[in-house]
């Protein structure tokens, strides 16, 4: 079966009533997790974007605790994982200045963690990714923002 385009599923959204989109959107959401989270996000956190930061903050925090740090095969694999799914929580969100705060949040933790992420080149290498993009979001917003958040920057 192939999948039809967003343009023929807006039209066809279009003609159905409340109760059948709130059918939809609770079906769409038993298939798969992110779906479930997605709808989440949009029902729930979209009208409290900081406090969505924070929650968000929180899970990576969690996470670097968890990571088993007995050889850098772990450690990589896990850093791989709380940044895989921060980009999730970021796509969720669609907001700049939120994707800055969780990516700022990411390298933090990433250059304080012990043991130190300069042993592993390819911890090194996705450390300094996310600078790289990070910097190339900050020139795009606003200017007071990007003086705020190249300061924190310049910190990492």
């Amino acid at each position: 079966m192939k999948a039809a385009s967003i343009v023929n599923i807006k039209h066809e959204l279009k003609h159905k009533s409340n109760a059948e989109l709130a059918a939809l959107c609770l079906r769409l959401s038993k298939f798969k997790k992110e779906n479930k989270e997605l709808l989440t996000y949009l029902l729930f956190e979209s009208h409290d974007e900081n406090g969505y930061i924070e929650t968000v903050k929180d899970y990576i925090d969690e996470q670097f605790e968890l990571i088993n740090t007995s050889s850098f095969f772990y450690i990589k694999k896990s850093v791989r994982k709380i940044l895989r799914n921060t980009k999730k929580y970021i796509r969720y969100s669609q907001n700049k200045e939120t994707e800055v705060e969780l990516l700022l949040h990411f390298c933090y933790k990433l250059k304080h963690f012990s043991p130190s992420i300069n042993k592993s080149v390819q911890l090194v290498n996705m450390y300094q990714r996310q600078l790289e993009l990070t910097k190339k979001i900050i020139i795009n917003l606003h200017e007071d923002l990007q003086y705020d958040y190249s300061l924190k920057l310049d910190n990492l």
